[in-house]
């Protein structure tokens, strides 16, 4: 008998580390060739013609890298496009965001106390928001308006904290922060599919033919890449945070992800004139952990205390009418709730461990899943067995699951 919420949590396992893999990939390389462009050596009369030159050190070898703006009589064969990891790292998150919140938007998407929409509705939603996101960026930057790069990054600010109170208006905080890290990476993504590879494209053909360039293909590429730059870091924290209940669990989520993008610029700038040559702008780092200190503070503020029903609703209506949910419920009160509780027993918990609450029959219900697979199919939980679970109460949640889902 294959169990297809273990098949289904392995996909998505496999899914998530491609994911990471290919976000390392795409990360490392833009960061390293945003180091590289601003750290050349463009004082040197150099007998190639390259713009500039830099010498590096790595892996018990050296490597003298040159930057050319002009094609060499013959274009070489084997010229690398960076591009594969961008569209990589987009399709490995979307297929997770499909497997994760749309097949389980009922508990992980949705969130009636906020909205109470349908699987269709919150679907639609977030489809809608993420196509939104790259047409309005697009157009802004193809405008007159986009023509000043710092009044564009500032609207572009407004938009992002705009889009952070619209999502936790929407969807449950754990959806909202990673929806708006989904929002800022598509049209990062996007950036790179629609722009910078197509002007990137015009200008080799240009070189190769013996025509100047036209110099606008660059500029643009130049200041979509500048926006990846600084947007990357706060995307990093947007994913993780669905980890961490104190980031996304607090009524100031949408606040604290607004001061998570301005630690991505105050870190990014550091680096980028650290690269540059242009100092040491250590003011970077206290700018930083202020910000930081604010984000712990707020995320101590009242967390989401909104009244829950006490029965079972919608579709987790079958995991209470299934045969055995008594027990279960007895079970994972007596063995979960002293830590998932909304003021956890257990010594030195503040808040439920991920956020999640087992109290009510709503959210033992809300949560078969994943009481299932950490309590029932695995040993992980409670960690250590520090609550002595037994075995014969593991198979009573794996028999009470396995009748529901029949």
């Amino acid at each position: 008998m294959y169990d297809l919420a273990a098949i289904a949590t392995w996909i998505e396992f496999a899914v998530r580390w491609v994911h990471v893999i290919t976000a390392i990939a795409w990360i490392g390389s833009s960061f390293y060739f945003i180091a590289l462009d601003l750290g050349l050596h463009r004082d040197r009369n150099l007998a190639t013609g390259a713009d500039g030159e830099e010498w590096q050190v790595h892996g018990g070898g050296f490597y003298h890298i040159q930057k050319y703006l002009i094609a060499p009589d013959k274009m070489p064969g084997d010229l690398i496009w960076f591009k594969w990891e961008s569209y990589a790292t987009w399709l490995s998150g979307f297929a997770l965001l499909v497997l994760v919140y749309y097949l389980g938007s009922e508990f992980y998407l949705i969130d009636p106390r906020i909205a109470d929409l349908s699987a269709f509705q919150a679907i639609a939603i977030s489809l809608a928001s993420l196509t939104f996101g790259w047409v309005a960026y697009d157009q802004l930057c193809k405008s007159r308006f986009g023509e000043d790069s710092t009044r564009l990054m500032v609207l572009l600010y407004v938009i992002l904290v705009g889009m952070a109170y619209f999502y936790t208006s929407v969807f449950s905080g754990r959806a909202a922060l990673l929806h708006l890290g989904a929002f800022t990476a598509t049209i990062m993504s996007a950036n790179v599919f629609f722009t910078i590879m197509p002007n990137q494209r015009i200008v080799v053909a240009d070189l190769q033919a013996g025509r100047t360039p036209d110099a606008k293909y660059g500029k643009i590429a130049k200041q979509r890449s500048t926006h990846n730059n600084y947007l990357t870091l706060p995307v990093i924290f947007l994913m993780l945070s669905n980890h961490y209940p104190l980031a996304f669990a607090s009524e100031m989520n949408w606040l604290i992800a607004a001061l998570v993008f301005l630690m991505g610029v105050t870190i990014r700038h550091y680096f980028n004139s650290l690269h540059a040559r242009q100092g040491n702008p250590i003011w970077t780092w206290l700018a930083t952990a202020l910000l930081f200190v604010a984000i712990i503070w707020l995320s101590t503020a009242p967390m989401f205390r909104m009244d829950e029903p006490t029965e079972a609703q919608g579709g987790a209506l079958r995991f209470a009418q299934a045969e055995g949910f008594d027990q279960v419920h007895d079970i994972v009160r007596g063995r979960c709730s002293m830590c998932h509780a909304a003021e956890p027993d257990w010594e030195g918990l503040h808040w439920p461990p991920k956020g999640l609450r087992l109290e009510t029959e709503y959210q033992i219900t809300s949560a078969a899943k994943q009481i299932y697979l950490q309590a029932g199919l695995t040993h992980a939980m409670p960690p250590a067995n520090l609550s002595h679970m037994q075995a014969s109460e593991r198979a009573e949640i794996i028999a009470w699951y396995r009748a529901a889902t029949r």
